[in-house]
């Protein structure tokens, strides 16, 4: 379209007057790189960077989880910034409570960390329409992330935006803030790859008008195999040893190292076991890595209707060593932390050059860095998935188990196993604080309100609703003659339905006829069922509902939503009716949602009746007041079908337990590549059965929850539960590294340690075993080597305490057991 476009003017003024109102640029930038790291203030630096989004918790955890991930070792926050949370309406932004994301960003500055913004603007994060706001499908002549005037208007519009407020708040890194890297556009390779010239020519674009803002640091473009300079190419996945920088002179990075995968309804739950994670980063960073982050550190929760997908759960914990609920994840978030420790003290090796590598065997080699003043580090890998393997080097001999890498930082001394996993396991309870007293209101099905129109053919869902509702009413009217033979024998014709997904009810005559929905890998779905019509005019209803507008694809602006057709009716006397043209009425939303039944003024606009379970289509409410204590809460809607919930007015997300999560779950075996599909649970059960609740939405008392159910649950089975450590486990052995520090070589004797959550103490030991003993965390068991007094250090030391250690030596527990025998320390602990 060239500077034919119609928009090219304003753009010209609003660059303009952005460059007259945005703080000068850098004279020299203080983030630069080279071919072996990022470098801050002139310094090479291994960076450890953790994903925590900040509209996917509340400000008031933000704090906390910040803290935590600098306890965890972390040295960069890496967050996406959200187009649609922040310009929901074109030229309308907002920038508060969760998000706001500059006092995000100066809460991560206050706690000594460093930032890696990902203005993008496109995020793909399983966030509702990949984080573009649904207004941009509706600019005139867009085409999304390709060589297009009207989009390329709006994301520069956008990033722009973003660039500015961050120059005009100082929070660049040259500006004495913490922001070292940005990234703009995200992962768009596969997509140039499959485009061809136009997409091209669009990443080309996309970089030269990220750099030419002048940020004075670094920008980075992942899975851009083709990135142009000085704009790093990065990598995402499970794994990134193999990935290399599309330049000699670039770092080796990467932006997404995936700690688990996704939720989506309908599918198990997918867990990443900690040993294989570690494995993955050691890797990594023995081959010459320098930059490396976990997507997620935090998941965090997709409150609202941000969830995309479609079908993606409202849950975002992905299994990261942060949970959902802000609690730290063991023993992932401990082992990731001492693996950091010792990356950390490698790290004056690491940055000094490129490693030495060194075959040890079939399966197993060394990597070696060494520095011009002498440091020495060594990365010892064992790839082979079955067997422990003893080898020689440096002149000593080292067993490593299958799958893992030996971390030595003065490539003499093992401080650090992937495998070895010397660090408390937690088992997490979820524990009921109260129920609920409910009334209900059963929403219409065949009233309209004053925006309801009639027209021709079926129309598609989000042209209609413009993605303000999750609901559209679909309505027609078909007449049946007196002579209509299934009026005599009973036999209904079949009203059959396609739709391009992703959820749809059928009533007629006001009744519910069934039910239908597509899945996570296919949306689109087809009902088709018994239509129970009589003689004379008949009202057939489709409810179509959407669960997510689609985040990931080529031109997903493209996509639909909604019944498409054809609708038909087979087995009337004439054979078959086509419905698809007939005249159909359209209604957006519910009648519940047009009275604002999940606010406290519109809950209060009518009369609510008693609750009656099983009720399609139905508004329950309920008061209660807060639980006592601090533990993080959830409602459990384990009990319901399908639908949506909010506390106060504000929307915890979708729910829906009654599709039932279908796939593979069981044994987990950290050795070998992972993939999503690997290690899950829930199989049979629902996909997400607890929903986050934040605290700062509470009040003492008198707090109001709207739910609106779809298909027709129990409410009565609905709880508050608090969150919290149920059993602390630890299975430690005797010989585990440990040290207080290693650069004066201070060292400790091996302990356990033992923790509850904050406002816990530890009331029981319910196992306990110096020896040689069997089994995991909740099923442990004695082995042939047990010492009779396991027991007593631990009732002694811990017993009434939040947190405990004791020294792993057989004196400590009356001796050695079993002498000539490596032992372990094995103990469970109950949290209350």
């Amino acid at each position: 379209m060239g500077s034919s476009s119609p928009r090219a003017p304003l753009l010209l003024l609003f660059v303009a007057l952005a460059a007259l109102l945005s703080p000068p640029a850098p004279a020299t930038a203080s983030v630069a790189y080279d071919h072996r790291a990022v470098i801050i203030d002139g310094q090479r630096r291994i960076l450890i960077s953790g994903s925590i989004h900040y509209p996917r918790s509340v400000p008031e955890m933000w704090p906390d989880l910040i803290r935590k991930a600098k306890d965890g070792g972390l040295d960069v926050i890496q967050t996406y910034v959200f187009w649609n949370g922040h310009e929901p309406s074109q030229g309308q932004y907002y920038f508060e409570d969760r998000y706001d994301l500059v006092k995000f960003i100066k809460l991560v500055q206050e706690a000594g960390l460093y930032v890696n913004l990902r203005i993008g603007p496109y995020a793909c994060a399983e966030w509702n329409f990949g984080g573009f706001p649904v207004w941009l499908k509706y600019v005139p002549g867009i085409s999304f992330r390709t060589d297009n005037e009207p989009f390329k208007w709006a994301m520069q519009n956008f990033t722009q935006k973003i660039v500015w407020m961050m120059k005009s708040e100082s929070l660049f890194q040259w500006q004495g803030g913490p922001i070292i890297l940005s990234q703009i556009e995200n992962e768009f390779g596969p997509l140039e790859w499959d485009q061809g010239d136009p997409a091209k020519a669009y990443s080309a674009w996309a970089a030269k008008m990220a750099v030419d803002l002048d940020t004075g640091v670094p920008w980075v473009m992942c899975k851009q195999d083709d990135a142009p300079d000085p704009v790093i190419n990065t990598w995402n996945g499970f794994y990134g040893d193999w990935f290399s920088p599309n330049q000699p002179y670039k770092p080796t990075m990467w932006t997404e190292v995936w700690t688990g995968w996704f939720t989506g309804f309908g599918g198990p739950v997918p867990h990443r076991p900690v040993e294989d994670l570690a494995f993955a980063v050691a890797k990594f960073i023995q081959k010459g890595g320098s930059y490396f982050n976990y997507y997620m550190y935090h998941g965090g929760t997709n409150f609202g209707r941000t969830a995309g997908g479609p079908f993606i759960a409202t849950s975002y914990d992905y299994d990261a060593p942060i949970d959902e609920f802000g609690l730290l994840r063991q023993p992932k978030w401990s082992h990731l932390k001492d693996l950091h420790k010792a990356i950390k003290l490698c790290e004056p090796a690491l940055v000094s050059g490129d490693p030495i590598v060194t075959s040890l065997g079939n399966s197993q080699e060394s990597h070696v860095y060494r520095s011009n003043s002498g440091e020495c580090a060594a990365f010892l890998a064992n790839y082979d998935t079955v067997s422990f393997v003893k080898v020689a080097f440096n002149g000593m001999h080292y067993n490593l188990p299958p799958w893992s890498i030996s971390i030595l930082p003065d490539c003499k001394t093992t401080i650090f196993n992937t495998a070895r996993v010397g660090v408390q396991t937690t088992q997490m309870k979820m524990e009921s604080v109260g129920e609920f007293s409910w009334v209900s209101y059963n929403d219409d099905t065949d009233t309209y309100a004053d925006d309801s129109f009639t027209t021709v053919g079926l129309l598609e869902q989000v042209n209609v609703t413009r993605d303000n509702t999750d609901y559209l009413w679909y309505t027609t009217y078909v007449d049946i003659g007196q002579d209509e033979q299934f009026l005599q024998n009973g036999n209904y014709p079949v009203l059959t339905v396609l739709s391009a997904g992703h959820s749809l009810h059928v009533f007629i005559n006001r009744q519910l006829s069934g039910t239908a929905y597509g899945s996570l890998e296919e949306p689109r779905l087809t009902y088709s069922g018994n239509a129970k019509l009589w003689a004379g005019s008949n009202t057939i209803s489709i409810l179509s509902v959407s669960v997510g507008l689609p985040n990931i694809g080529e031109h997903f602006e493209t996509w639909n939503a909604g019944v498409l057709g054809p609708v038909t009716l087979n087995g009337l006397n004439e054979g078959r009716r086509d419905l698809t043209w007939q005249k159909w009425s359209y209604q957006i939303g519910l009648k519940g949602e047009a009275l604002g039944l999940h606010s406290l003024s519109g809950s209060s606009s009518i009369e609510w009746g008693e609750t009656s379970a099983s009720q399609p289509l139905t508004w329950y409410k309920a008061f209660f007041n807060e639980p006592e204590g601090n533990l993080p809460l959830a409602i459990d809607m384990n009990s319901m079908g399908k639908g949506q919930v909010w506390i106060n007015g504000q929307s915890i997300g979708r729910y829906w337990p009654g599709y039932k999560a279908f796939g593979t779950c069981g044994d987990c075996d950290y050795r070998g590549n992972y993939d999503e599909t690997k290690c899950q649970t829930n199989c049979g059960g629902a996909s997400q059965r607890w929903y986050h609740v934040p605290r700062s939405w509470l009040k003492p008392t008198g707090n109001m929850v709207v739910v609106l159910e779809e298909w027709g649950g129990d409410p009565t089975g609905i709880s508050m539960v608090t969150r919290s450590t149920g059993r602390a486990c630890a299975d430690v052995s005797e010989w585990q590294p440990a040290m207080k520090n290693w650069h004066t070589k201070d060292y400790e004797r091996s302990r356990i340690h033992l923790s509850c959550d904050p406002g816990q103490k530890m009331t029981a030991i319910n196992f306990a075993s110096f020896g040689t003993p069997n089994g995991e965390c909740g099923s442990f068991s004695e082995g042939k080597c047990h010492s009779h007094e396991s027991y007593d250090p631990f009732e002694k030391k811990c017993i009434g305490q939040q947190s405990c250690a004791v020294t792993i030596v057989p004196e400590v527990f009356g001796g050695d057991p079993c002498p000539g025998t490596m032992k372990r320390i094995a103990v469970e602990a109950v949290c209350e």
